[in-house]
């Protein structure tokens, strides 16, 4: 017969469930899935003798990434039939910070890194991110995914030069990506196609994210010209309904846009210290339904 969890039991999985959560997020890359993972954790937790358990934040690490491994598995399909580009459901925070929202913006989580991410298979990511983002040692890496450390360090390095041959990587000072987003919303709003062609490099590319559900492209778009375009083709599609406002997607700086005070889209982006090399539009309206309305 099992234990029931006492109150102690329970404070310890709530103290640890902004790590769960963040596990399970950067692995899934949707807020439901990672939320499931974890209840189903939590189920786990509260069928098990925490009495017994030699730590329980292993443990529970353990089961969150192994059920995470299985759902993201699970949703190869639905991934390989999902029409256009995949990115992750964005986490926006505007005003409040919670801790748990504290928790999972830590470490690197941006859309970019995640975009990424889903080029690994489901080990491959887990081991990376165990390693690089919550800085596991390899043994417990390895009883987690039940492999040799070998096997895993091999894992992670597989990761880790695919992410990096693709991942650009500039330091910029958060002050100046707040300062060139808040340009380019500027003349984003007012359809100044000239001064926002200026604010993107001359190779920035765009990807999107529509799901099927609204329009959105099957290829990744590339040039400034063209991005400023399509920017400024809404703006004279929508007079006067069209409206940005800045906000933090994914732990960096990032833009709402709003058509008719609903919102159309979470954007992120790639900066250097002069231009935008990267911008990265969520439009499935499913990934923003956590996001309120303008007004």
């Amino acid at each position: 017969m099992t234990a029931t969890p006492t109150a102690t039991d329970l404070a310890t999985f709530a103290a640890l469930r902004p790590r769960l959560f963040s596990i399970a997020y950067r692995m899934l890359g949707t807020r439901a899935d990672a939320e499931d993972v974890v209840q189903d954790a939590w189920l786990r937790w509260h069928g098990a003798d925490a009495a017994r358990l030699q730590s329980a934040e292993a443990w529970l690490v353990t089961v969150t990434t192994r059920l995470a491994i299985d759902r993201l598995r699970g949703r190869k399909a639905e991934r390989e039939a999902y029409i256009g580009w995949w990115l992750p459901e964005p986490l926006v925070e505007l005003d409040e910070r919670t801790p748990e929202t504290v928790a999972e913006l830590a470490s690197d989580v941006s859309v970019a890194f995640l975009w990424l991410l889903e080029r690994l298979s489901p080990e491959e990511r887990a081991a990376f991110l165990l390693r690089q983002v919550f800085e596991q040692d390899y043994a417990d890496i390895a009883a987690m995914l039940e492999k040799s450390e070998a096997a895993c360090r091999q894992l992670v390095h597989r990761a880790q030069g695919r992410v990096q041959q693709e991942q650009p990587r500039f330091d910029v000072p958060r002050s100046r990506h707040h300062q060139l987003l808040g340009q380019f919303m500027q003349a984003a709003a007012s359809g100044d196609r000239a001064a926002m062609k200026a604010m993107l490099g001359d190779d920035v590319q765009l990807v999107s994210d529509g799901g099927g559900k609204v329009p959105s492209f099957g290829r990744i778009l590339r040039g400034a010209g063209r991005i400023a375009g399509l920017y400024w083709s809404l703006e004279h599609a929508y007079p006067g309904k069209v409206s940005y406002r800045q906000a933090l997607v994914n732990g960096e700086p990032g833009l709402l846009r709003y058509v008719d005070g609903k919102v159309e889209s979470a954007q992120a982006f790639i900066v250097d210290a002069a231009r935008i090399v990267a911008v990265f539009i969520i439009r499935n309206p499913d990934k923003l339904a956590a996001i309120a309305p303008l007004y």
